[in-house]
């Protein structure tokens, strides 16, 4: 992997031998956030999928029926310092913690797994890996910079510097309203960047992903989303100085 966030989605491998959650809930949920994801069910196919194409980051559950996660995690490691790797397990005791660190592990989540916890995880570690200097299609400065966009407007990062990971349909809302840099965009126009069809659109809908966007900002930053309502005219992002 490159020093610097490659301009595209990051690539995820992940095992998990669970097919119902590895298929049902992980690959689906990771890439309703932006992830280019593979999954295997065994670390034998892990490892042909690693032959066959590059991963920036992968995803380990410990208990695997062929091989020992540690284990898989401990040659994935000798093999490559730049792969990021989190790993997973629902055994809560801390031995396992402790030694998927020691291993070489950039973090480590209990199962059952929240995917929007374990999105925000992959694009922190994403973040750690590129390092300081943006690719030419992140960090879209927004006003003065306190709220921006970032990992190819996958994320929206607080002024604290955390990062929020978006769904695809709040990407869509937030790139176009950033794009118009506080004037307002009309709910039509909103609902456009979401369908095709805009008359089988519940607008509801948006309404909900709004108020989802706020919660989700001020529960993580404890400051208002400057996600404003515009009466009669739709929604703007917008600053103030």
């Amino acid at each position: 992997m490159s020093s610097r966030a490659p301009d595209r989605p990051w690539r995820i491998g992940v095992l998990e031998d669970d097919a119902q959650l590895r298929e049902g809930i992980i690959l689906p949920g990771l890439r309703y956030f932006g992830f280019q994801v593979v999954g295997a069910g065994h670390a034998a196919e892990l490892y042909r999928s690693m032959l066959l194409q590059s991963f920036d980051m992968v995803v380990l559950d410990i208990g695997v029926p062929d091989e020992d996660g540690l284990s898989v995690l401990k040659h994935l490691r000798e093999v490559s310092s730049q792969l990021g790797i989190v790993m997973l397990t629902a055994n809560t005791a801390s031995s396992d913690h402790l030694e998927a660190l020691k291993r070489g592990a950039d973090a480590f989540l209990n199962k059952p797994v929240n995917v929007e916890i374990l999105a925000a995880t992959l694009h922190g570690v994403g973040r750690r890996l590129a390092g300081p200097a943006p690719s030419p299609v992140s960090a879209v400065l927004v006003g003065t910079g306190k709220w921006r966009m970032d990992t190819d407007d996958w994320c929206l990062v607080t002024p604290d510097g955390l990062a929020l990971p978006l769904t695809a349909p709040e990407r869509c809302i937030l790139r176009l309203l950033v794009a118009m840099q506080g004037a307002p965009v009309s709910r039509e126009k909103l609902i456009a960047s979401l369908t095709s069809d805009v008359y089988d659109f519940d607008p509801h809908r948006l309404e909900m992903m709004v108020h989802r966007l706020r919660r989700k900002a001020q529960d993580a930053a404890g400051v208002p989303l400057p996600l404003l309502t515009s009466r009669g005219q739709g929604y703007r992002f917008v600053i103030e100085t």
